[in-house]
């Protein structure tokens, strides 16, 4: 059965934005999958470890067959080819991957949480993944928007103009 799923992307370190386009190419390419809707890039101050770089983010949306954990690890798969070290809790990053929302999942299991546990809270994902999808509803949560209020204090800014739906 399609699923729709959505993805946060990060980079920091090693061109970041080169990063986060090439990881969304690659998403397209995943077995069974689809890339639907990609964002505009933004820029984000780090959060927990702030002494490193400002990160390059964006939030995709992806049609697909494969399920949670097989999605989550071919997220983990292609993290690992751009060179991701998880040397500690909010490091620098070349490349970090976020399952967000898998339809309408509600559940936590040991390595998977959905919809992601932080997502309502950071700016960095509520403002690329309402301009690909203003309706957003956060599984026991309510809808996106009303979230966005509280992440005023976040520094996010759009680097690239608004993106259109791809292979629509």
């Amino acid at each position: 059965m399609n699923v729709i799923a959505t993805i946060g992307l990060g980079a920091n370190l090693n061109d970041p934005a080169a990063q986060v386009e090439y990881a969304l190419a690659e998403l397209d390419r995943l077995p069974g999958t689809r890339l639907l809707a990609r964002s505009s890039l933004y820029a984000s101050a780090p959060v927990g470890y702030v002494d490193q770089p400002d990160f390059v983010n964006a939030v995709a949306q992806v049609e697909t067959l494969l399920a949670p954990r097989a999605l989550l690890a071919a997220l983990l798969d292609i993290e690992h080819r751009h060179g991701r070290e998880r040397s500690f809790r909010n490091a620098p990053r070349t490349l970090d991957l976020d399952l967000l929302l898998y339809g309408s999942a509600h559940f936590h299991e040991d390595g998977l949480t959905l919809p992601h546990p932080r997502m309502h809270a950071r700016g960095f994902v509520l403002l690329p993944l309402l301009e690909i999808a203003p309706a957003t509803v956060i599984p026991g949560r309510g809808r996106a928007a009303d979230w966005l209020a509280a992440c005023t204090d976040q520094h996010v800014t759009v680097l690239t103009p608004p993106a259109a739906a791809v292979n629509a």
